[in-house]
């Protein structure tokens, strides 16, 4: 079998979740998970001012695209095309164009497995960002998004977070 390559699908703008839903329960529902093997949403996490305070809010990388993981055949071409929200693959019209493998990387999405050496309820030392040198508790560890929820104590109060794997180390 081919082997599975990256690929933008365009949408309509606001969609990008939607057709990544439905893509997957398509996917599940007729048992292609050879064919289209992972349907992303590319975001990140960035600070927002609203009314004088500050939250994380999560942004889309890529407005209007979804990033797609599969076998390009006649049979996955068609069904991610007639997906609805999807408006066409980003290439020219007959031949979908893969992202070469530097683009995939650069995006960060097949990352490798990163090893975590601590687990749920041990104290960890906040490394980088806004909460440097802060001392938090482990909530919850998402490994596939490479994410932590960690609770620190600020002010004397219980404030969450959630970080990257790599900005934590245990104590």
């Amino acid at each position: 079998m081919e082997q599975a390559h990256w690929y933008v699908v365009h949408t309509y703008s606001g969609y990008e979740k939607k057709v990544a839903q439905n893509l997957t329960t398509i996917v599940e529902n007729r048992r292609l998970q050879e064919l289209i093997q992972e349907v992303r949403v590319p975001t990140e996490v960035v600070p927002d001012i609203k009314d004088g305070k500050e939250r994380m809010v999560e942004r889309k990388l890529f407005p209007g695209y979804v990033l797609v993981k599969m076998v390009m055949t006649d049979e996955s071409w068609y069904i991610v095309r007639n997906t609805r929200g999807v408006t066409g693959f980003v290439g020219p019209s007959s031949k979908p164009v893969p992202l070469t493998q530097a683009e995939v990387d650069s995006l960060g999405m097949d990352t490798k497995e990163t090893t975590v050496d601590y687990a749920v309820g041990d104290s960890v030392e906040v490394l980088g960002g806004p909460l440097e040198g802060f001392i938090g508790l482990v909530e919850s560890i998402d490994r596939e998004a490479g994410k932590v929820n960690v609770k620190v104590s600020m002010f004397g109060r219980e404030t969450p977070a959630e970080l990257e794997l790599t900005q934590v180390k245990p104590i």
